[in-house]
């Protein structure tokens, strides 16, 4: 990458993570009944259109991560496992995806509460730019435990101090998974249960945030007698009455949490994928609502830009756009990982719905 290459690149990079329109990624997780494990999450930016690509990248591959300002220095690694993610601004800049052993990984903003450690040149062979951290857990690990011990022995860094800070979730193939965010310049490890995350604050707050929900059922609500009269529910659904719908990170999060927790469990993995992509359908962004009525900057499809289905069991990944709503696939399988070469292409080769007409018999 030459340097006006990077320049240009952290310029875009900047406007993407350094404002509150980013601020919406949600992520799910949903097992079915044949031992799959689907990781999904949405990515959301309301500013202007991003650059989106797929990347796939062999094993053997080597890279080198930034440091601030733009300079390539950091820290040096090569792939032991070949890995196809979904890229944003660069093809090396993958924000989550998954690698031939079944591990996926997925980066989230987390503007406000994450805080890198100070970089210090001393230690640059062991650095690593935030947006390349899922690039070097997909190319060199295999499961959560290897990640949760890895992850202490770098120091994660922006390239520009100006951008927002990301935290990351971890997932493998038997369903563990761990979410790791940096702040104050510590390094924090958690065991997620749930397979929910979306962005601020701290994802121990959001487990607590919960408790304010305790009153959410599934189904119906009531009848209850109030003195002489009795309360009747207006229709099915009333125990969700409460459940919060606006598009801040902690209401994402419980909608998410309760949403995942109460679809029915499907039988195959790819089924699961599927409802991955109902489930998520109420977490897209339309676009103006992040905005002062008349001031949103672009006119686009939505602000919720891709949607990602990740299936640890078979190794697919599954997306759809903001453009077309038709579902993609990428079988791992169907990859000759020791011979590909590494490669970049758009999310869209057109930017419009594909639309299958309807043929009337006469």
């Amino acid at each position: 990458m030459g340097k006006r290459e990077i320049i240009y690149a952290l310029a875009t990079l900047i406007g993407i993570i350094g404002a509150n329109g980013a601020d919406a990624c949600t992520g799910i997780t949903l097992k079915s009944n044949d031992d799959g494990v689907v990781v999904a999450r949405t990515i959301e930016w309301g500013e202007s259109e991003m650059d989106n690509m797929y990347t796939i990248v062999p094993r053997g591959y080597i890279q080198q991560s930034m440091l601030p300002g733009g300079d390539i220095g950091g820290m040096t690694f090569s792939s032991m496992y070949g890995y196809v993610g979904l890229a944003v601004v660069r093809p090396e800049w993958v924000v989550d995806g998954i690698n031939e052993a079944g591990l996926s990984a997925g980066l989230f903003y987390f503007p406000g509460y994450g805080e890198y450690p100070e970089y210090n040149p001393d230690y640059a062979s062991t650095t690593i730019s935030d947006f390349q951290l899922v690039s070097w857990i997909l190319s060199r690990f295999s499961t959560v435990d290897q990640v949760r011990d890895a992850i202490k022995r770098v120091r994660v860094t922006s390239i520009d101090p100006r951008a927002s800070t990301a935290h990351w979730r971890v997932t493998e193939p038997s369903g563990k998974q761990i979410i790791i965010e940096i702040v104050d310049g510590n390094v924090n490890v958690y065991d997620s249960e749930l397979g929910v995350l979306a962005n601020s604050p701290e994802y121990p707050w959001h487990l607590k945030n919960l408790n304010n929900y305790v009153n959410l059922i599934p189904g119906t609500a009531g009848p209850v007698k109030i003195g002489p009269i009795t309360l009747r529910a207006f229709g099915s659904g009333s125990g969700f009455l409460g459940l919060p719908g606006d598009f801040t990170p902690p209401s994402r999060f419980v909608r998410a949490t309760f949403l995942q927790t109460y679809s029915i469990p499907q039988e195959t993995t790819f089924d699961s994928a599927m409802q991955a992509f109902h489930i998520l359908n109420n977490f897209d962004v339309p676009l103006g609502t992040e905005f002062p009525v008349g001031q949103a900057p672009v006119n686009m499809p939505s602000a919720t830009q891709w949607t990602i289905a990740n299936d640890t069991k078979n190794r697919i990944v599954y997306y759809h756009t903001m453009y077309n709503r038709t579902i993609r696939s990428i079988d791992l399988g169907q990859i000759d990982f020791a011979n590909v070469k590494f490669q970049s292409y758009p999310l869209d080769t057109t930017k419009e719905q594909t639309i299958i007409p309807i043929q009337i018999q006469k």
